[in-house]
């Protein structure tokens, strides 16, 4: 909205700063921050009214649980990040088809991820909505996002390309629409569902959602500037700058999200913000032309998802096996299994924190090395 400005620039000189995709990315981040932190303790006082609680009194804590008591804490703290990113990208981001797909996306994720939590909470159902209707959501979601973005003259051509970390060129320039639905389909999912695993702790998958938004700001803008594409031998995919406005509100709001978030909790993301959030991240992932790298610049949810694939794949094997299923980490995901080590839940928390900057140095070091 507030790009339009930069057109009275004959009237008034400084509004042409508004054409600077870097100054907007640092605008919504703090508008971001600003509405999270505006928004949160009414939020807040909304849910614990409305008995939002998460509820723990099952077998997924057991005795990890500490002396905060986080049975009663309220859950679907993601509409604090979503509101506060929606409003803010809707603010600065100048729209084009890059940024209505990803809100779009990024809204109907959180929809899905609301009704799960609502049901969660609400109706005490403690599986939520079932794995297929939650799969039939996902696959109509991604279906809408890729005909828009096939369909687009804008969009047509650079959305079939496939890149990967290390290689100055497409290894592939027209997918065929089943394959990139398929690849993206994916990726949706498996983020989503990866920074579901690792929203145990408090703070740990808010903290690690920050570092990869920031790296994935400076994608974006990389492969929306002609020059520094060039460069860095990396394709060049015109708008997708106004997308690092998007990473830009993410990270503010998860700044916001991590105030209310960090130990001891006072609000937790749930589905509401798990799901959508994965999704996001998943689609600007291929939208910037840099999915793949992903898989590094995300490694602390990649890894969390391996742990439970692990501990799953070898209980059943070892049941099978030797007629009693054996476990391979002390518990899963894989951050369980240092808190039943005894590593204290801020340590955990922290430690994968510099894991994940670690991971986003990594992905961007993937943007020179060629």
């Amino acid at each position: 909205m507030f790009s339009y400005l930069a057109e009275y620039e004959n009237i008034w000189g400084p509004l042409r700063v508004l054409r600077f995709i870097t100054l907007r990315t640092l605008m919504a981040a703090g508008t971001a921050t600003l509405i999270g932190f505006v928004i949160g303790p009414w939020l807040i006082r909304k849910l614990r009214a409305l008995k939002f609680g998460q509820h723990y009194d099952d077998d997924r804590t057991g005795d990890l649980a500490q002396k905060f008591d986080k049975k009663n804490t309220p859950t679907m703290g993601g509409l604090l990040i979503f509101l506060s990113v929606f409003f803010s990208t809707v603010l600065w981001a100048q729209p084009n088809i890059w940024v209505l797909v990803s809100l779009f996306v990024y809204t109907a994720l959180t929809g899905v991820g609301f009704r799960d939590d609502y049901l969660k909470v609400v109706k005490k159902n403690r599986d939520g909505i079932s794995s297929r209707e939650k799969m039939g959501w996902q696959t109509l979601i991604t279906i809408i996002a890729l005909a828009a973005l096939v369909l687009h003259p804008t969009s047509s051509e650079k959305i079939r390309e496939l890149w990967v970390p290390f290689i100055k060129y497409p290894i592939l320039t027209a997918m065929p629409v089943v394959v990139l639905f398929v690849l993206v389909f994916f990726w949706v999912v498996g983020f989503s569902n990866a920074i579901n695993l690792t929203d145990g702790l408090d703070g740990l998958a808010i903290g690690c959602t920050i570092t990869v938004a920031l790296v994935y700001g400076i994608m974006a803008y990389a492969a929306g500037n002609v020059k520094i594409a060039e460069y860095l031998l990396i394709s060049h995919v015109p708008g997708t700058g106004e997308l690092a406005v998007i990473c830009g509100a993410l990270v503010g709001a998860g700044m916001a999200f991590l105030w209310y978030n960090s130990y001891p909790a006072e609000l937790f993301m749930g589905d509401t913000g798990s799901l959508a959030l994965g999704g996001l991240i998943g689609m600007i992932a291929f939208m910037v032309q840099q999915p793949l790298t992903l898989v590094i610049v995300g490694g602390v949810f990649v890894v969390e998802a391996i742990s439970v694939m692990i501990q799953v794949g070898f209980f059943k094997y070892t049941r099978r096996r030797y007629g009693e299923g054996r476990r391979f980490f002390r518990m899963a995901p894989i951050h369980h299994h240092f808190q039943k080590a005894g590593w204290p839940e801020t340590k955990v928390v922290l430690r994968f924190w510099v894991i994940s900057l670690m991971c986003a140095l990594a992905g961007l070091g993937t943007l020179k090395i060629r």
